[in-house]
């Protein structure tokens, strides 16, 4: 950077003559790098929903199984709770300070919470403390998490070419998905090779191990990578973020991001994470099973996901999103009707359903994340869409598996979790049709 002071006719290319542009290597590392920690972000909140039912035996110890699982499901959702107030406090700093400092505050605090999960002693053991410390892992992960997606999504998409925001913004949702992936494996595998009595003693916590190795190559990867030039550009043109409180415009653009994040908050906890908990509850298919098929569709996500951020840079973001909104409340009830008729239904059919669902994931998760970095502007971005996406997660996304149990035990039905579905895409479609198109213009 350039040791001259800045004058008031210096230009932002004079003012940081050495840092803008960036090569084409200095971009690839600044994508690789916050894709790494999403890995590991989502890998763990991805192990504690797959393994909730071993987690609820050790921490929940009760004749209830099914409250058990509410109780269990119930922290997964308190982790969440931690979200706005890490929206606020590390989208603040990213906003501040830069995105780089932003993400490297989230790293340490993610690995901090997987290790602590990672030993935790049982209720048997421990006695009432050890669900109160499984609490306090979940509130920092949820905490670090609140930072990490406005952080994330707003570094990649600042490192973008105009013309491929959407792409480029479609792949933090790959980390995301891979993240999921790896935790879905992992957990298929561990529990395909121990018996169901050794995953609840002890082999629960070996996913959790595996969290801990990430950790250290994630935090590596972005101690490399520099600012984006977005940022860079703002504070060399004295931009100065607005202070939350006077900011009433970024308020009511938050809510805007909240309200179109919706759908894909709902469907992703409901279709990704609670799916094969659902799957072995109400089909009766073994866990394994159920978590083989779910690593399939997260495969299919994975592959879909930025050929739908790439038709968004060709169509539009807003035709995208509400293609996956109608498709939602169009699918949605009849899919699983289909599986529920089934007598019995076997790991193929619940593939098949997963894999349908996938088209319909990757149309939200490849879109949506770009449309919200582009609702802001740079110097109040991570700020205010952290806050927006955050509030959203916690009410709508976080507790989507218990509210799921909840609907099927309050209605006696276990298509129950459809109706939440298709509450979540009308919502979204409408706060979608009220947004502004902002795939062709210049990120601001």
């Amino acid at each position: 950077m350039s040791t001259q002071p800045f004058t008031a006719t210096a230009t932002p290319a004079e003012r940081f003559p050495t840092r803008m542009p960036r090569s084409r290597a200095a971009m690839l590392r600044a994508v690789i790098a916050p894709l790494m920690g999403n890995v590991l972000e989502w890998y763990d909140f991805a192990v504690y929903a797959f393994l909730a039912s071993y987690i609820a035996k050790n921490f929940f110890p009760t004749s209830e199984p099914a409250t058990a699982l509410l109780n269990s499901f119930a922290v997964f959702g308190v982790g969440f709770l931690a979200r706005p107030v890490g929206s606020i406090v590390i989208g603040r700093i990213g906003d501040l300070r830069g995105r780089r400092i932003a993400l490297l505050l989230t790293m340490y605090l993610m690995t901090g919470g997987t290790m602590l999960l990672a030993g935790l002693p049982t209720y048997e053991t421990a006695g009432v403390i050890a669900p109160v410390l499984l609490v306090a892992a979940r509130l920092l992960q949820g905490f670090s998490a609140g930072g990490e997606w406005g952080g994330a999504v707003s570094y990649i998409v600042e490192w973008s070419p105009d013309h491929r925001r959407g792409l480029f913004g479609s792949l933090h949702i790959v980390g995301v998905v891979g993240g999921f992936l790896l935790g879905s494996g992992t957990a298929a595998l561990i529990s395909s090779v121990l018996s169901t009595q050794e995953m609840a003693d002890w082999g629960w916590r070996l996913p959790l191990v595996v969290g801990c190795l990430i950790g250290p190559v994630a935090l590596w990867m972005r101690r490399s990578v520099s600012e984006t030039p977005a940022f860079e550009r703002a504070a060399a043109e004295q931009v100065v973020p607005t202070p939350i409180l006077k900011d009433g415009a970024g308020c009511k653009l938050a809510i805007k991001a909240g309200g179109v994040s919706v759908l894909s908050n709902i469907s992703f906890y409901v279709m990704l994470l609670y799916m094969p908990t659902w799957v072995t509850t109400n089909l009766k298919l073994p866990m394994p099973e159920a978590l083989w098929a779910n690593t399939v569709g997260l495969v299919c996500v994975l592959a879909l996901t930025p050929c739908f951020g790439l038709l968004s840079d060709l169509i539009g973001r807003k035709k995208v999103l509400l293609f996956s909104c109608v498709a939602v409340l169009v699918v949605a009830y009849p899919a699983f009707r289909y599986l529920l008729r089934l007598d019995p239904a076997t790991a193929g059919d619940v593939i098949l359903v997963q894999c349908i669902f996938a088209i319909i994931l990757a149309s939200i998760f490849g879109v949506q994340p770009t449309t919200i970095v582009e609702m802001f502007s740079t110097r109040n971005r991570t700020t205010w869409m952290s806050i927006g996406y955050g509030l959203t997660a916690s009410v709508f996304g976080g507790f989507a598996p218990f509210i799921a149990v909840w609907l099927i035990q309050t209605l006696q039905s276990p298509i129950a979790p459809v109706y939440y579905l298709m509450f979540g895409a009308m919502l979204s479609a409408i706060f979608t049709v009220a947004a502004k198109e902002t795939a062709f213009e210049k990120l601001k």
